[in-house]
């Protein structure tokens, strides 16, 4: 009998998918829904969590992200036995050459050792993608370890200045140009299927325990301050928790499409090869929902029925 449960046991680890994120935390609203997802689902085996640097959070940016990280880890989610959460760095790459060096870059290179061709690291990135181009630059043989699914681009035909690229436009040429596999979500496919009004945000998480109630706070007080006109009753204009959008590819939540790999343009516009280009590129073209948020609203009901997590107090 305990041989068979041990069996069990091992199969269903091996089963679980492989996953480290690298998230800018406390940037915006949607990498708080990213981080509780991806720890409260049992089909993920999370090796960590990396923090990544963002224009809007006080310097040292990787450390401070890496305060909001535990915060939301450990606080918010009380969750006393965690995956490691490891400190990215603070700055874009200086040019396609030369990585940064951050405690996240040795990290993400230790913990693919662990993996092949046949059997993949994934690795989340809803924030600059420093780390894991440093990663690259410094161990080119990674590329053959890890996929990459990122949330970035305004939309596949053209790239674009959207946030997460243009806070290390670098860091995203290196990786487009390097043969590691990767999975892109566009802001075009978020807003379109990932957008929240404030009333559908308020009837999904407040009053759905202290994370909920947490959730919706964050929410709320981003809607206020950045979606809202100012001095006005207008709550007509939706938000999106972008990040979603690449758990939601890990789990099979989305539809998708292979196209060849362009290149990044210095101003963030692409430089698309022929159609017949053997360097490839998977665009995620649309999200399921509905699927996605009775997952994770499930999700989070299970967790809080079973921990003890203090009232939500800000």
């Amino acid at each position: 009998m305990l041989r068979l449960l041990f069996l069990l046991c091992f199969t269903l680890s091996a089963q679980r998918i492989p996953v480290v994120l690298s998230t800018d935390v406390g940037n915006e609203v949607d990498d708080q829904w990213a981080i509780v997802y991806l720890l409260l689902q049992p089909k993920f085996d999370v090796k960590g969590v990396m923090s990544a640097h963002a224009p809007s959070l006080a310097p040292p940016q990787g450390r401070v992200s890496l305060q909001i990280l535990r915060d939301v880890v450990e606080h918010r989610m009380a969750m006393h036995s965690h995956p490691p959460l490891v400190e990215g760095g603070h700055v874009p790459l200086a040019d396609t050459k030369t990585p940064i060096a951050s405690p996240a870059v040795d990290f993400l290179i230790e913990v693919s050792r662990g993996y092949s061709e046949s059997n993949r690291l994934q690795v989340l990135n809803i924030g600059a993608i420093t780390d894991v181009a440093s990663a690259i630059l410094k161990d080119p043989t990674i590329t053959r370890r890890i996929r990459v699914l990122n949330m970035g681009f305004n939309n596949w035909q053209q790239g674009g200045n959207e946030f997460n690229i243009a806070n290390d436009p670098r860091a995203m040429q290196v990786v487009l140009d390097s043969d590691v596999p990767l999975v892109t979500g566009t802001g075009d496919v978020c807003r379109r299927d990932l957008a929240l009004s404030l009333d559908q945000a308020r009837a999904m998480v407040a009053g759905r325990g202290p994370i909920g109630d947490w959730l919706w706070t964050e929410f709320a007080a981003w809607y206020y301050r950045h979606v809202k006109p100012l001095r006005k009753d207008d709550f007509s204009k939706p938000w999106m928790i972008w990040d979603n959008i690449v758990l939601a590819h890990l789990l099979g939540m989305t539809e998708a499409e292979e196209r060849s790999r362009p290149r990044l343009g210095d101003d963030m516009i692409f430089q698309h090869a022929p159609a017949g280009a053997a360097r490839k590129i998977t665009w995620i073209t649309r999200v399921d929902s509905k699927a996605l948020w009775a997952d994770f609203l499930g999700l989070l009901d299970r967790y809080q029925a079973t921990h003890a997590i203090r009232p939500f107090e800000r």
